[in-house]
């Protein structure tokens, strides 16, 4: 946020210490929304829809998990006071158990699926940028500002960025 800010200021000392015609002629700005594009670009949904996918086995595992512990623990309820002692604590232990490895697994699933987001989200940025430097290139840009507080819709091009994202939408990885 420092940095855009910082470049922010940085463009508009420059474009106010030429004299306003030549400004206008020389430095050619565009503006980007960028969370508008990370939560619109069609890569995320395919990203999303592939590690849904990638982790849909793992999931089904815990819940299959917890509908067993669910149906020992009413057993045990259920059937508790017409068995021994013995076998009501040896039942109770394995339930005990039974849910702590499978808190542990979830804990693991949520660790897993959160990297696998962040290492999503990270090329997803990666492409993000590339299609705006790429935008801008050919669009001879000078200065592209990300998320600027206002911006003329004349020179914002995040339109301009995401129709690029999607005519590219098989271009982007699944997988980083």
């Amino acid at each position: 946020m420092r940095i855009q800010t910082v470049s922010l200021a940085l463009v508009v000392l420059a474009a106010a210490a030429l004299p306003a015609g030549a400004a206008r002629a020389q430095v050619r700005i565009g503006v980007v929304n960028v969370p508008r594009l990370l939560q619109e670009a069609p890569q995320r949904q395919a990203v999303s829809r592939a590690i849904e996918n990638e982790f849909a086995g793992r999931l089904r595992d815990l819940e299959n998990q917890q509908r067993d512990l669910r149906a020992r623990e009413e057993k045990l309820q259920r059937d508790g006071p017409a068995i021994s002692e013995l076998e009501r604590r040896t039942a109770e232990k394995a339930l005990r158990d039974g849910q702590r490895e499978l808190a542990r697994k979830r804990n693991e699933y949520m660790e897993d699926l959160n990297i696998r987001r962040t290492e999503a989200l990270s090329q997803l940025q990666r492409t993000v940028l590339q299609e705006v430097q790429n935008y801008a290139k050919s669009a001879g840009l000078d200065v592209v500002v990300a998320d600027a507080l206002y911006a003329s819709p004349a020179v914002d091009i995040t339109s301009q960025v995401l129709s690029a994202l999607q005519s590219r939408k098989g271009a982007a990885p699944a997988r980083p």
